[in-house]
């Protein structure tokens, strides 16, 4: 009995073990598949010219850019050209280390070079690893330089939750960013750099003997879509960042962590459909502040990263029916400009709580409610409407034709210039270059603040529609005049 009393009493503990393992393992189980159910997609759409929230959905999570990656590759190398560090035909060699970089690329061999320009087309286009590895070590001196330099970057634009580990957006578990900081990034690359901005729109380019095709179908096939930049791998899902203009109005949509290449484009479609006519006409587009945070290669370090901004937490709904709207394939994409009024506050980078995911028909949600500032910013716009009324209306210059500028119609711009007389020799060269092309158009310069500093924009107007508009903008560039066209 004693015998026997023992062996029930030691059993007894590792059958209450084994049962308590078994309940913790199932629990963890439920755990894991409750993780693997989350949803992975992430979205946002922001209106381009006031900064409201249209649409949010998971948009501050934390998930992998991949090639959204080279959008930043691509904004520090239009602050490098823009400030004459470097020019379009600036050679741009490519190393090993570039060279064996994974597809898609360039193929260019270890030891030959780009230009400046090639190596922007082969990014917009074809996503070209290799040479987006080029550009980093070219502008930042090595890789990690220029990974440092675009997190510094990303600081400085509001990019909050950003952060890069190299310049193509390959693999790495350390390179996070969110939905609603692409956005940001989406609206600084057009505000900063209208006269860069049109290679997003490029649909095909010619290196050698290849014809590249753009990865963004939907350029030419949604109306007003002109750019910016898709992206996958395999942890990342389909992204894609997509901005779209059409009649006054203007949208940057995000889409992340679609399951498919075919789903991703079916989203953003719905989403450009269903936000764009909601977007507003108003608003100067003057959203986020432009500071020069680059460091030349010769003398690049560790860059500081910039205080992060201030995010308010509205609740906004993410869900709702399908638009009625639906839109006609529109024959060229463009890209439009901001208004010239004073410069608008930040865009409110209101927190976002996940919601249900878009069903398996995609169904677009419901607008968010109104954009709200934040309360500092609310009380300046409060205490001083009559001094910013003033403002913009001082910051509309006259041009040398002594016309004023242009109030309807169609324009093309070829610049900015921090100096009023150097924008107009910008828009003389231009003129001389274009020959028949400008020779109707009128010059006029408009000034805007860029923070404290007024940078002013050489634009051409008196074009009757889009298409004259286009024509132009295109003979221009064949004459090496970069310039983008838009509705005044």
């Amino acid at each position: 009995m004693n015998i026997t009393f023992r062996r029930l009493n030691l059993a007894s503990p590792m059958r209450q073990f084994a049962c308590a393992a078994l309940v913790l393992l199932a629990a963890l189980g439920m755990n894991a598949s409750a993780a693997t159910a989350a949803p992975t997609y992430g979205g946002i759409v922001v209106d381009a010219k006031t900064g409201k929230v249209l649409y949010s959905e998971n948009a501050d999570s934390l998930r992998y850019p991949a090639s959204l990656t080279k959008m930043m590759t691509l904004y520090l190398t239009f602050e490098a050209l823009e400030s004459g560090r470097i020019s379009l035909n600036s050679k741009v060699p490519i190393s090993a280390h570039a060279a064996s970089e994974p597809p898609s690329k360039l193929g260019v061999g270890a030891g030959r070079s780009v230009t400046v320009e090639q190596a922007i087309l082969s990014l917009v286009t074809r996503s070209a690893n290799d040479v987006a590895t080029a550009l980093g070590e070219f502008l930042g001196g090595s890789e990690a330089r220029f990974a440092q330099m675009m997190t510094s970057k990303a600081r400085s634009l509001g990019m909050t939750k950003t952060t890069y580990r190299n310049a193509n957006g390959l693999p790495n578990t350390a390179q996070m960013t969110t939905a609603r900081d692409q956005a940001r990034l989406g609206i600084a690359l057009r505000q900063h750099f209208p006269q860069y901005y049109g290679y997003f729109s490029t649909r095909s380019f010619k290196f050698g003997n290849q014809v590249i095709g753009n990865h963004n179908r939907l350029l030419g096939a949604v109306r007003g879509v002109d750019g910016i930049k898709t992206g996958y791998t395999r942890a990342a899902g389909f992204n894609l960042v997509t901005s779209a203009q059409a009649d006054g109005r203007s949208i940057v949509g995000v889409v992340m962590g679609a399951p498919s290449g075919g789903n991703r484009n079916a989203r953003m479609t719905k989403l450009v459909q269903a936000y764009l006519p909601k977007a507003s006409r108003g608003g100067s587009g003057d959203l986020i502040a432009k500071m020069n945070t680059s460091v030349a290669p010769a003398i690049a370090s560790a860059a500081e990263e910039a205080p992060e901004v201030a995010l308010s937490a509205p609740n906004l709904p993410s869900s709702g029916p399908l638009p009625e709207t639906r839109y006609d394939i529109a024959p060229v994409a463009y890209a439009a400009p901001a208004n010239d009024n004073a410069a608008a506050a930040a865009i409110d980078s209101a927190r976002i709580t996940a919601s249900r995911p878009l069903a398996a028909e995609i169904p677009v949600p419901q607008p968010a409610p109104a954009y709200m500032p934040d309360r500092q910013a609310e009380a300046a716009t409060v205490s001083a409407p009559a001094k910013e009324v003033a403002s913009a209306s001082a910051d509309i210059d006259e041009t040398t034709t002594a016309s004023t500028q242009p109030t309807s119609g169609w324009v093309v711009q070829i610049g900015t210039s921090p100096d009023r007389q150097q924008a107009m020799g910008l828009l003389r060269q231009a003129q001389d270059k274009g020959g028949k092309v400008l020779r109707s158009a009128t010059p006029f310069t408009v000034a805007y603040n860029a923070g404290s500093a007024k940078v002013y924009r050489a634009r051409f107007g008196g074009f009757d529609d889009q298409k004259t508009a286009v024509n132009a903008c295109k003979a221009l560039k064949k004459k090496g005049i970069g310039c983008w066209a838009s509705a005044q």
